[in-house]
């Protein structure tokens, strides 16, 4: 166990997007990109139990924590998991955070292997209650950060020439099945793209004072929707986490750590809640 709590000003959630590669160590010889592993299988003692295997390196100078999966493991809840994290990028002094993931279809006009970077999202997992000390009023608004967002769009029309939607309203599910036709057929106008990667990610980022934005890659269709193929949804799995990987470390290169035009930090309130004796 490695007690000692490095210092970051970036982490990267993995998902499913960059699973199948060992990132970043894949862009260790990618001349584009100045990466150095400076750590790997780290585990911490948190109060929500024992961390996922947490990765450290660098790229352009700056400091990166990320794990792989969201830290899912078998024989944890999902919600101690997300607090696992975020407690540690809190007391690394994280502020900017990126989590990857591949979604489901619920507008009809979206394709497999669209790139959409969502602006909103709409929450219909039973993981309400999921926080680190409850001390601050979450004021939802603006929850993905506008400036992170723009950095993950430049980055996207670098190294993407496929179709990219710079906004969209994120459903997340719990999972780990996929959704009904429907669940779907139930989303249709209120959301674009459906997944179990955004909640509660987007709330323990708020609670710790950090910037959140999330890169969600299509991989299939939303039950009803179209038929769609495991064939096809395998491919993308396997031949597109380079460009994940790609977008990520480009977005964390021309990303200022402090001083951005955004504002996320002003929707973090003291809570109004005291306890009483």
């Amino acid at each position: 166990m490695n007690e000692k709590i490095p210092r970051a000003d970036f982490a990267i959630i993995g998902g499913s997007g960059t699973l199948s590669s060992n990132f970043p160590n894949n862009f260790v010889t990618e001349k584009n990109f100045d990466v150095k592993i400076l750590s790997e299988n780290l585990f911490f003692t948190t109060p929500y139990g024992k961390s996922p295997a947490i990765k450290i390196f660098e790229v352009d100078g700056k400091k990166v924590l990320t794990c792989k999966m969201h830290g899912w493991r078998s024989g944890v809840t999902r919600a101690d998991s997300s607090r696992q994290i975020f407690w540690l990028f809190r007391e690394s002094g994280v502020k900017n955070i990126f989590s990857e993931c591949g979604v489901g279809t619920v507008n009809r006009l979206l394709n497999p292997r669209d790139l959409v970077i969502p602006d909103d999202y709409l929450d219909l997992s039973v993981r309400k209650d999921v926080q680190l000390d409850g001390k601050f009023l979450l004021i939802m608004r603006q929850a993905l950060c506008p400036a992170l967002r723009e950095n993950l769009l430049a980055a996207a029309r670098k190294f993407f020439e496929g179709r990219i939607f710079e906004r969209g309203i994120y459903a997340v599910t719990d999972g780990r099945h996929f959704e009904s036709p429907a669940e779907i057929s139930m989303m249709k106008g209120y959301a674009d793209i459906v997944g179990q990667s955004l909640a509660p990610e987007v709330y323990l980022a708020r609670e710790i004072g950090a910037c959140f934005a999330n890169l969600s890659f299509v991989v299939n269709y939303g039950e009803g929707i179209f038929e769609w193929s495991h064939e096809v949804m395998k491919e993308i799995f396997f031949d597109d986490a380079a460009l994940i990987g790609k977008i990520l470390l480009d977005t964390i290169v021309n990303t200022s750590a402090e001083n951005k035009n955004c504002h996320c930090a002003e929707f973090r309130k003291e809570t109004l809640l005291k306890e009483v004796y």
